[in-house]
């Protein structure tokens, strides 16, 4: 699936399945705050993305999911460096999704989020 918002921070989809999905983000110039640290919605972005790839091959034809909200903790700044998101799937129900994303650089855990998503069938314009 085509994701413009994606391609623009250059997120890189690694490795997705119904209920897991691995993302990454090679941190450059364009992803740093004005302290030179990627900024909070760079790797906010990536834990959001990260949960929606997870989720959308455990989705039945016509659904759609939508974000609920996300709470981000964020444990080390990070101002270089190949930044992977490892989310997985905690719950489904028929219309709510719970989703943890786990944020390293190397081996170091620099963030972690939850989120609950929306699961539904668009109404169609009338």
């Amino acid at each position: 699936m085509k994701h413009p918002f994606a391609e623009l921070i250059d997120l890189q989809l690694e490795d997705r399945a119904a209920g897991s999905s691995t993302l990454s983000l090679t941190v450059g110039a364009q992803h740093l705050n004005p302290h030179g640290v990627a900024h909070g919605a760079v790797l906010y972005a990536l834990a959001d993305t990260g949960m929606g790839a997870a989720l959308y091959p455990s989705l039945e034809a016509g659904e759609i999911c939508a974000t609920i909200e996300i709470k981000i903790n964020y444990f080390k700044p990070v101002s270089a460096g190949k930044v992977v998101c490892k989310t997985e799937l905690i719950n489904r129900g028929k219309s709510v999704a719970n989703l943890e994303s786990r944020l390293y650089v190397d081996q170091t855990l620099v963030a972690q989020a939850n989120g609950n998503y929306a699961v539904f069938r668009p109404k169609r314009a009338e």
